[in-house]
């Protein structure tokens, strides 16, 4: 499904398998095959419009916890199109969250 956004990689994580592009992960599909992408102040309000939902985890504490990943809708599984430019938005996140990130902590460099 994201063989169309060019340098992409899937690696296991969380249970699910965590999507990358450049070393840094930007949407992650979960063990009961939902996929859900990395959001933030600039792009929460687009999975809001479309009734969406934040990921969300139990840790061991029992506790919910969040990691600022949102359920995608499910129209983008059939419009690559769409499934591209909302893939570009999440990596644009997690870019946006690596620069924010101590030089010694950033996975990608100036």
């Amino acid at each position: 499904m994201f063989s169309i956004v060019p340098d992409t990689t899937i690696r296991k994580m969380f249970g699910g398998v965590g999507v990358f592009r450049h070393g840094l992960m930007y949407a992650l599909a979960t063990s009961d095959g939902r996929i859900s992408m990395k959001a933030d102040e600039q792009t929460i309000s687009d999975f809001e419009a479309e009734g969406c939902e934040e990921w969300r985890y139990i840790r061991k504490s029992g506790k919910s916890s969040t990691m600022g990943y949102w359920y995608i809708p499910e129209r983008l599984s059939d419009d690559g199109d769409a499934l591209l430019e909302w893939s570009l938005k999440a990596f644009d996140v997690a870019l946006r969250a690596d620069q924010k990130k101590t030089p010694g902590q950033r996975k990608l460099r100036d």
